[in-house]
C-alpha cells in the first residue's frame, strides 16, 4: 500500500477534527449562553455568510448597537466566538494578556514562515527589535526618493491612458501592482514591475496576489491546497534568490549596495546588515529573514492600496491643498506630506470608517475573564461586569465596530467627515484608551503586535494621492454602485453576489483637459 499523501494526510486530519469539534457541541453545554448576539442563521454556517457579505456593513452596525461591546456570534458547525469591541476588553485582549488571547491562524506559519505575521513570544520580540529602526521616522525619510520614483511611473501611466481623453482604469488592479512594487523596492530591495500597460508581472508578484485570495478561503476549509502549494513555492523561490543577492552585495562593500534597486536603504538591505553585528542570541536565521520577506509583502500589498482605492472619487478641496503645496514647494519632503492638514485627515478619516481590515481573530489560550467597560447584560437580564471566556475561544476583534463606536465619536460615527480630525477629538475617544497604536484607532491594532509598517502605510498613501490627485480626476463611471466585501480585506466589486474579481473602474481625466 502507498503512504498517504500530504493532501490525504490534511485531509484525514480536517475530518478528524470537525467529528470532534461536532461531537463536543453535542455533548457539553455551551459556557457562552448567558452572552448575548444575533441568532444563528444556519447551524452549518452560523453567521459567517450574513457577517462577509458585500452588504454586511450594516449588520456589523445593527449586532453592534443592539448587543454592546462584547457578543457572541456563531461560526461553522454550531461553533460559538466572541465579537468584540468593547476598549477595556480590547485593552486586556491586546495589551495587558496578549499571551493568553494568541493569532488563531493555524495556517500563518505555514503561509508566512517564522516572520513577524507568525511568530510568537520571544521569538516575535527578537524579530520586532531587529526591525523596529528601519521603521522609524528617520528610515521613513530616506525612503522618500524611493517611493516618488515608483509612483511617477504609476502617474505616467496613467497619463499614457487618458492623453486622448477620459478614460476607464481599473483602479485597484493599478493601485495593487504599485503597492507591490513599493514594498519590493523600499522593503526588499528588488523590482517586480515596470508599472507600464503593457509591463509583464514578476511571476512573485502575480503569486503575491493570488495568495491573497486563496489564504483566508484555506483558513476556513483546508482545501486547494495544490494551487496554494505552488503559489507558496513561486514566493519561496523567489525570496530565497532575493536573499542570497542581498548577501552576495553586502560582501562586496557598500558601492554594491547602492547600485541595486533600493539604493542599499531598503529593508532587507538593513535588516541583513544589523544582523550581522547582532549578538548570537539576537540575531535572525535565514528562515526568519524569508520569513520577514512574505510578511511585508503580504501585510503591504492589498490593505493600504484598497484603502487607497476608496479616497479617488472625492471633491476638489484635498486637490486644492495639494496644488497649493506642490506650487510653493515643489516635490514634497516628509515633513511636507506630513504637514498637509487635510490630507493628514483624509487619511484618518478613511483609515476609521473603512479599515482595510475589518475584522481579527484571536484564541483564547486558557480559561480567563474579560473586563468590560460597560456592564454586559446577558440572556437572563442581569448585568456582568466582566465575562467568562473559556479555553479555545475564538474572538473576533472588531475594528470596524471599534473605529464607529458611536458612544465614543459621537452621533455622526458613520459618517465620513475628514474634518473631525481638524478640531480635538471628543473627551471619551481620548478617555476611553483605546489601545490602537495609530490615533485611537484599532486599524493597526495595539500592543506588542500592532502592525509595524503603518507609518509606511501612511507615507505610501500620501505619496501617491499628492501624485494622482494633482494630475488627475477620478469619477464613478459606467458603473455607479460599488459594493465592498467584507472578507479578510475590504475589496471592492461591482456584482455583489460575486466574490472572484475584485476591481474598481473609475473614469479618469487628466487635469491638462479640465478647465479649473
Amino acid at each position: 500500500m502507498n503512504p498517504p499523501t500530504p493532501v490525504q494526510v490534511v485531509a484525514g486530519v480536517a475530518i478528524a477534527w470537525g467529528t470532534w469539534k461536532v461531537l463536543g457541541l453535542f455533548f457539553r453545554k455551551d459556557p457562552l449562553h448567558n452572552i448575548p448576539g444575533p441568532p444563528s442563521d444556519s447551524w452549518a454556517k452560523g453567521n459567517f455568510k450574513a457577517l462577509l457579505h458585500s452588504r454586511a456593513w450594516s449588520l456589523h452596525k445593527e449586532i453592534a448597537e443592539q448587543h454592546g461591546g462584547v457578543l457572541k456570534i456563531h461560526g461553522f458547525l454550531g461553533e460559538r466566538l466572541l465579537y468584540v469591541f468593547d476598549p477595556k476588553a480590547l485593552q486586556h485582549i491586546v495589551v495587558k494578556e496578549q499571551n493568553v488571547y494568541e493569532e488563531a491562524d493555524q495556517f500563518i506559519m505555514i503561509v508566512f514562515g517564522e516572520g513577524l505575521l507568525s511568530t510568537m513570544g520571544e521569538q516575535h520580540r527578537k524579530q520586532r527589535k531587529m526591525l523596529n529602526p528601519v521603521f522609524s521616522i528617520a528610515h521613513m525619510r530616506e525612503m522618500i526618493p524611493i517611493f516618488y520614483d515608483v509612483v511617477h511611473r504609476l502617474g505616467d501611466s496613467f497619463q499614457a491612458k487618458v492623453q486622448n481623453g477620459p478614460a476607464t482604469i481599473e483602479v485597484l488592479n493599478w493601485m495593487t501592482r504599485t503597492a507591490l512594487e513599493l514594498i519590493g523596492q523600499s522593503g526588499l530591495g528588488y523590482s517586480f514591475d515596470p508599472l507600464t500597460e503593457n509591463g509583464k508581472e514578476h511571476r512573485f508578484s502575480v503569486s503575491a496576489k493570488l495568495l491573497v485570495a486563496v489564504v483566508d478561503f484555506l483558513s476556513l476549509f483546508w482545501t486547494d491546497l495544490r494551487r496554494y502549494r505552488d503559489i507558496v513555492d513561486v514566493i519561496a523561490e523567489t525570496s530565497e534568490e532575493i536573499l542570497a543577492e542581498k548577501k552576495a552585495a553586502l560582501r562586496q562593500g557598500d558601492e554594491t549596495l547602492k547600485a541595486q534597486v533600493g539604493r542599499g536603504k531598503d529593508i532587507m538591505s538593513i535588516l541583513l546588515k544589523a544582523n550581522m553585528s547582532a549578538s548570537e542570541s539576537d540575531k535572525l536565521s535565514d528562515s526568519e529573514l524569508l520569513g520577514q520577506m512574505s510578511s511585508l509583502t503580504f501585510a503591504a500589498m492589498d490593505t493600504t492600496s484598497n484603502a487607497l482605492s476608496r479616497i479617488f472619487t472625492l471633491d476638489d478641496r484635498l486637490r486644492k491643498e495639494i496644488s497649493e503645496a506642490l506650487d510653493d514647494r515643489g516635490q514634497l519632503s516628509y515633513d511636507d506630506l506630513i504637514n498637509l492638514p487635510y490630507l493628514d485627515a483624509i487619511c484618518r478619516e478613511t483609515m476609521r470608517l473603512y479599515p482595510p481590515v475589518p475584522l481579527l481573530i484571536r484564541a483564547c489560550q486558557q480559561d480567563s475573564m474579560l473586563p468590560v467597560s460597560r456592564p454586559v447584560v446577558g440572556v437572563d437580564g442581569k448585568e456582568m461586569d466582566e465575562v467568562f471566556v473559556p479555553q479555545g475561544t475564538k474572538i473576533f476583534i472588531s475594528t470596524l465596530a471599534s473605529n464607529r463606536n458611536a458612544e465614543l465619536w459621537g452621533p455622526d460615527a458613520y459618517e465620513w467627515k475628514p474634518d473631525r480630525w481638524l478640531l480635538p477629538l471628543p473627551d471619551a475617544v481620548v478617555n476611553a484608551k483605546i489601545p490602537g497604536v495609530y490615533s485611537h484607532l484599532m486599524t493597526f491594532l495595539g500592543g506588542s503586535r500592532a502592525c509595524i509598517g503603518f507609518k509606511f502605510s501612511q507615507l505610501e498613501m500620501k505619496v501617491v494621492l499628492v501624485e494622482l490627485i494633482s494630475r488627475f480626476k477620478f469619477e464613478l463611471g459606467e458603473h455607479k454602485n460599488i459594493y465592498w466585501q467584507m472578507g479578510g480585506i475590504a475589496t471592492p466589486i461591482i456584482d455583489e453576489n460575486s466574490t472572484l474579481d475584485p476591481q474598481l473602474p473609475l473614469k479618469v481625466t487628466s487635469l491638462k483637459d479640465i478647465k479649473i
